[in-house]
């Protein structure tokens, strides 16, 4: 037996937990989130994010793109997995706030602490780390990608 090959692909779009499973890079299913801009990408890796309980999934964010002020209800552990992730803390975008923190680093963010992103320096991916259920509030609700109608327009609709 080949012990260096990659286990065989999952059909499944994320692993059940308490049961043994894997999941390969090219098994990933990234998809659009209606709480992140348009061109952001989630992918559901372990659990379920609606109900109670452990999750993780991946983030990928294009070069150029902000995720504007908002927080998550549940505390979080971010692993940088690729590219320069720069979030800052605060209820207003401030490019001065921004920290780079690169591939293999880990950042810890408590539940409920308005923070931003942006994919400065070009794409990156994250995995987040939380239990369940998660949740997204934009500090400014007309932030929100879920409040902006058919033609792009913010606020409520």
């Amino acid at each position: 037996m080949d012990h260096a090959r990659a286990p065989a692909a999952t059909s499944i779009g994320s692993l059940p937990l308490k049961v043994f499973g894997g999941l390969v890079p090219d098994a990933i299913q990234w998809r659009s989130f209606p709480a992140f801009p348009e061109t952001v990408r989630l992918a559901v890796l372990v659990g379920d994010t609606s109900k109670p309980g452990p999750y993780v999934v991946r983030v990928r964010v294009p070069a150029g793109v902000r995720l504007l002020p908002h927080s998550h209800p549940e505390d979080r552990i971010y692993t940088v997995m690729s590219g320069m992730f720069y979030i800052g803390l605060g209820d207003h975008f401030d490019s001065e706030k921004l920290k780079p923190y690169p591939p293999g680093s880990v950042v810890v963010l408590p539940g409920n602490t308005a923070h931003f992103h942006y994919a400065k320096s070009g794409e990156y991916i994250t995995q987040v780390t939380a239990e369940g259920p998660l949740g997204l509030h934009y500090v400014d609700a007309a932030d929100d990608p879920r409040k902006r109608d058919a033609a792009g327009n913010r606020g409520k609709i």
